[in-house]
């Protein structure tokens, strides 16, 4: 697959995914609406769906920095970072990204945004300060791709709109203990109406957590080869995932909403934790580079 049929295939998908996290979303409040016996609360679902696209697609990126409590990086204080973007966008053929930088001694990073013209880049400062020049190129070589690929819109939306399926889920099912007032099925069917409604309130966050895996841990296998082609230095780039694999150090800012999205998963690990992971595990990254870039696997 070519760059262009990638970045074609990530649009399509875009959309696609669009689709089913709003379906998803409807789905969730055509059970609060059955469940309170109120059309109004479906027709507030439906335009709340409405406004949810338009908050994912435009303001999703504002939304990820602010989560991670990134600031403007200054380039007079960081002038080696603003070279080696500068650089890598050019090599790439893309727009400077807006940097950001997050005051974390973890060693991180994501990126994020609509489109290549409006893409921002967040750095920690434990990766600014940890890692030497050619393992920096690597990373935000790797981050880059993203931007390139066209991964950063999708991530970004996948952000939003999942976390809100969760959020709606957990509302209906703590409604089953507020009582209230709930539906009446003279047929006799409410048990059964009341036990697909569990079902699917259960199903919901499950299958936009599956999307997210089916979004992202691939496309981080194809990060790290677009990086070492830009890069030209797959060596930077293994050393980098060495180094970051082994830091240990948590991410302060980390919260499931967005850690789909960065370089590394900073969620704790644990063979639970890394079954529903986002991210491949680092080695098995490693190894890739390494197959790929015909080095040897045993150093």
């Amino acid at each position: 697959m070519t760059l262009y049929t990638q970045v074609a295939s990530n649009r399509s998908k875009t959309w696609f995914f669009m689709v089913i996290y709003m379906l998803l979303t409807l789905a969730v409040g055509w059970l609060i609406s059955w469940y309170f016996s109120s059309d109004i609360i479906l027709i507030f679902f439906a335009i709340l769906v409405i406004i949810q696209g338009g908050i994912s697609y435009w303001y999703a990126d504002s939304i990820a920095l602010g989560l991670a409590r990134a600031e403007l990086l200054s380039q007079k204080q960081y002038p080696q970072v603003y070279r080696t973007v500068q650089n890598l966008t050019i090599t790439a053929g893309l727009p400077m990204p807006r940097l950001f930088l997050i005051n974390d001694t973890a060693m991180n990073a994501f990126a994020t945004g609509r489109d290549p013209r409006h893409a921002a880049l967040a750095l920690t400062q434990g990766l600014i300060d940890k890692l030497d020049d050619n393992e920096l190129s690597g990373v935000i070589a790797h981050e880059m791709s993203h931007v390139g690929n066209e991964d950063i819109r999708l991530m970004s939306m996948v952000m939003v709109m999942g976390g809100l399926i969760a959020l709606l889920s957990d509302f209906f099912l703590r409604s089953l203990w507020w009582g209230g007032e709930r539906r009446r099925d003279d047929n006799g069917n409410s048990g059964l109406l009341m036990i697909i409604a569990l079902i699917l309130a259960l199903l919901a966050p499950l299958a936009a957590t599956l999307i997210q895996l089916a979004i992202s841990r691939k496309r981080e296998f194809m990060a790290d080869a677009s990086g070492v082609l830009l890069t030209r230095y797959p060596e930077g780039l293994i050393s980098a995932l060495t180094k970051i694999g082994g830091d240990r150090e948590p991410l302060e800012v980390a919260n499931k909403a967005t850690a789909h999205m960065y370089f590394k998963n900073p969620l704790p690990e644990g063979w639970l934790s890394n079954l529903f992971s986002t991210h491949p595990p680092i080695a098995e990254r490693i190894a890739a580079l390494q197959k790929g870039s015909g080095l040897s696997t045993s150093r």
